[in-house]
């Protein structure tokens, strides 16, 4: 992990913390103001609702309050008719879980489980009590989904998009180093570990921009996924295509002819490119090659028939990009592709 990616991690640690603190005393302080039982508890359901995201924090808050009515109702069944406290507890615990954990909603059992003990330790179960510990949770998720709602998403969204500029620049530099190995065998410098190198990050970008997603109520940021995805995709393509060029023996002559195309279409690796005219220069390449004289010997049928699979996966590469635009609906492109062709120019 480079220098920025750990001041982000620390960064955002930082911040989780201090929300997390905040948010624990001000329901401890909100809920001793309003005279509550078991005010405490209040501070930690906020500490166990704060967490990475604003829709989960939300998801969650919304899956407490639906658990919550289930709980004080079992909480009533099983302690009013089971004496032995161990027991009960052990009983209220099992059915919770299987009610919480069937649709899903695992996340909220720690807090009904709170619920459950308060129950059993008071055996109260009139209006004062319920409403109590209903306020409890009440307060808890509201400190939860209100600090929640700071997040850093504009420097994360400048990062997105640095991101983007080196997937770029990497992958042009993986295509470059392609050509060079086309027309030079001994010039393969180090495709492999810049292709797994590349792989990696995407797979943390893919991460990163999930959570932006998820930490905005926008309805669009969904097209940093279906970016580094797509990307991510490309970047398998030219694994491929890496392990097809090295089963070459002896290049023949129309390797330079692909190697060319693989420079030519290294500088249309930018977000705003629509593959138009590369797809179309690059089926001339192939209608070029089919009007090319047969192969004479057995070898050169091979290395022929390993280029004419580079090109097919020359033509998959394009075909994710062309996809990708394609899936662009017309508020993203407002959004994204004008905004970045008015600042290439």
């Amino acid at each position: 992990m480079n220098y920025v990616g750990k001041r982000r991690k620390y960064t955002k640690l930082f911040l989780k913390a201090l929300k997390i603190a905040l948010g624990s005393s001000a329901a401890i302080y909100l809920a001793m103001i309003l005279g509550l039982d078991y005010e405490i508890s209040a501070g930690t359901i906020t500490l166990l609702t704060i967490l990475t995201t604003k829709w989960e924090t939300v998801k969650l808050s919304l899956f407490r309050v639906i658990t919550l009515c289930f709980t004080i109702a079992v909480a009533w069944l099983v302690f009013t008719h089971i004496d032995n406290e161990w027991a009960a507890y052990g009983i209220f615990v099992f059915l919770v879980v299987i009610v919480c954990e069937l649709p899903g909603w695992g996340a909220t059992l720690s807090v009904n489980a709170v619920i459950g003990a308060h129950f059993l330790t008071s055996l109260e179960f009139d209006r004062a009590f319920i409403i109590n510990e209903s306020l409890l949770v009440l307060i808890g998720i509201t400190m939860a989904v209100i600090l929640n709602l700071f997040h850093d998403n504009r420097n994360f969204k400048k990062e997105l998009v640095a991101h983007m500029r080196l997937v770029e620049r990497r992958l042009k530099g993986v295509l470059a180093e392609l050509a060079v190995y086309l027309t030079d065998t001994k010039g393969e410098e180090n495709v492999w570990e810049d292709i797994r190198d590349l792989e990696a990050r995407l797979k943390q970008y893919i991460r990163d921009a999930c959570e932006y997603q998820d930490n905005t109520f926008l309805s669009h940021p969904g097209y940093y996924i279906d970016y580094f995805q797509m990307r991510a995709q490309q970047c398998s393509v030219l694994h491929n295509l890496h392990q097809e060029a090295k089963k070459i023996r002896n290049m023949p002559v129309q390797a330079k002819v692909v190697a060319d195309y693989m420079r030519y279409l290294s500088e249309y690796i930018i977000e705003v490119n629509s593959p138009v005219r590369q797809i179309k220069r690059l089926e001339d390449i192939f209608a070029g090659m089919k009007e090319e004289p047969l192969p004479e010997t057995r070898e050169e049928f091979e290395s022929r028939a390993i280029l004419y699979h580079i090109l097919m996966d020359l033509e998959d590469f394009l075909v994710l990009k062309k996809r990708f635009v394609e899936g662009l609906s017309g508020r993203q492109w407002e959004i994204y592709w004008k905004s970045a062709a008015k600042e290439d120019t």
